[in-house]
């Protein structure tokens, strides 16, 4: 009662005018950097009536407004006219300070996980009514690169901004995408991390095993997780990516589709020199031309190229598609579920309705997920033995099907050439599946350009990215998040 009555006395006489301050302090960081939705607090949770509005922010005629992220505004990326270099820093530090707020800490909520039904986790199933089949569940969550919110970053060029709180996260689950499409690549077929954490948050933990150590594999592991560093010379760091975003009419704090994300992903490994056995292929209008996949690959084809001779490339393949309107259509579920039972499948960047996530399997009617939404202090990935706990994750999410949003960009890995035909069979039985008429999207033989389309794997900057069949003219002048994709 005595401590009740002296915060109540604090708060009269002399403080009033340093509670003016605060509250003038609070409204500045509230109105100078459009703030996001306090949402994600360890559950998952999003106040809507914080969330911005994707409709106000302007993007290309190609790209959806944003479904994801939650946009710094433009005031976090570029200087207004006439405005103090002092100011601008100042609105900085105060949004920095902010976003450690709402996304530095995490409210504890336990995952339950059913013991009886299957558990799918990137193309393998666990029952987790055994101590080995949870710890064999353990180490396959926790080995996934987890890739989150940072903060106090070197500066993004053209902004102030230092952290990627409230915008980057669709950005974020693009990376660990891509990580997973990289440790299949690189690391030995079921790798696991042996210092991977105990799980936490769960209603089933069990005794750690320990596992055995494989030195090469584990610097591939460092290394790899460096390549995501946030720093301007990491070649699928932040810096890196917003700087390859540029060409789509995208900048540092704007909004990030899962589309414009699986283009940005190619062309970051596309110039990226210790990748040269790897290749990205962005499927267009929900279409995987088979061909277009053997030019990138079949290095017997590749005319004036270094490597040029026998030999096949391996491929990350990144379909963008949609399940339905503004929400996802209860049809494609089945589809869902089977596509994220496949080995060759490295997981789905999407998530729900201005909240993305990395949806890496399933249980029953929930997905299971990695969220970027967590702001931790930048790790200086170029020294020596830099501390890697930071990039996994010891705590496992859920959310119901229905919640997730239409929008999304699935991912594939093939490592040869019969691996990639094994994938197109396999993955054609799990999209028929559906019980639509029409599949989420399809494999074709020949090349794009025989429907007289320019480029392989991306969208020309000045072309809408899909086709309106001939004599049917657009509805509106108004665009919104479906104008990406094609329905049938």
């Amino acid at each position: 009662m005595a401590y009740a009555m002296g915060v109540r006395e604090g708060l009269g006489g002399n403080e009033r005018p340093r509670c003016r301050r605060l509250a003038y302090c609070h409204r500045v960081v509230m109105n100078s950097v459009s703030p996001s939705a306090a949402q994600y607090l360890g559950g998952g949770m999003q106040d809507d009536g914080l969330a911005p509005r994707p409709e106000r922010q302007r993007t290309p005629p190609w790209e959806p407004r944003g479904h994801f992220g939650h946009g710094a505004g433009p005031e976090a990326s570029r200087e207004a006219p006439g405005e103090p270099d002092e100011v601008d820093r100042l609105k900085a530090k105060l949004m920095s300070a902010w976003n450690n707020v709402k996304y530095g800490w995490s409210v504890k909520s336990k995952t339950s996980f059913n013991k009886t039904s299957p558990l799918i986790l990137l193309g393998h199933s666990f029952v987790l009514n055994h101590e080995d089949e949870v710890e064999r569940f353990r180490l396959a969550f926790v080995s996934r690169l987890w890739l989150t919110y940072r903060r106090e970053f070197p500066q993004l060029e053209g902004s102030t901004l230092t952290t990627d709180c409230g915008w980057g996260c669709m950005l974020r689950s693009g990376q660990m995408l891509l990580a997973q499409g990289l440790l299949v690549h690189l690391l030995p077929p079921g790798w696991t991390w042996p210092d991977a954490q105990q799980l936490t948050d769960v209603d089933m933990e069990r005794r750690r095993t320990d596992t055995s150590r494989d030195g090469q594999a584990e610097a591939t592991h460092r290394r790899v997780a460096s390549w995501f560093g946030d720093h301007p010379q990491a070649p699928f760091g932040v810096h890196q990516l917003v700087e390859l975003g540029k060409s789509s009419g995208k900048k540092a704090g704007d909004w990030y589709g899962p589309s414009i994300v699986a283009h940005i992903l190619r062309k970051a490994v596309g110039k990226t020199a210790e990748l040269h056995s790897l290749a990205v292929y962005v499927a267009q209008d929900c279409t995987v031309y088979k061909e277009d996949v053997v030019q990138l690959c079949d290095l017997s084809l590749s005319e004036g190229s270094p490597e040029s001779g026998p030999g096949w490339k391996s491929v990350i393949l990144l379909v963008p598609v949609r399940l339905g309107g503004e929400s996802l259509n209860p049809a494609y579920i089945d589809c869902v579920k089977n596509i994220l039972r496949l080995e060759c499948c490295i997981g789905i960047i999407g998530g729900k309705p201005k909240h993305s996530l990395f949806f890496v399997g399933f249980q029953d009617e929930q997905l299971l997920y990695l969220d970027p939404h967590y702001c931790q202090a930048v790790v200086d990935v170029t020294q020596d033995n830099f501390p890697l706990e930071s990039f996994h994750c010891s705590s496992p999410r859920k959310m119901n099907f229905n919640r997730m949003d239409p929008s999304c960009t699935i991912g594939f890995y093939a490592k040869s050439q019969k691996d990639f035909e094994s994938l197109c069979s396999a993955v054609n039985v799990a999209l028929s599946s559906s019980r639509e008429k029409y599949p989420i999207f399809t494999f074709v033989e020949g090349q794009r350009q025989d429907y007289g389309l320019e480029s392989q794997s991306g969208p020309s900057p000045n072309s809408p990215a899909h086709i309106l069949p001939p004599g049917r003219p657009s509805r509106s002048g108004k665009r919104s998040s479906v104008d990406e994709f094609v329905f049938l």
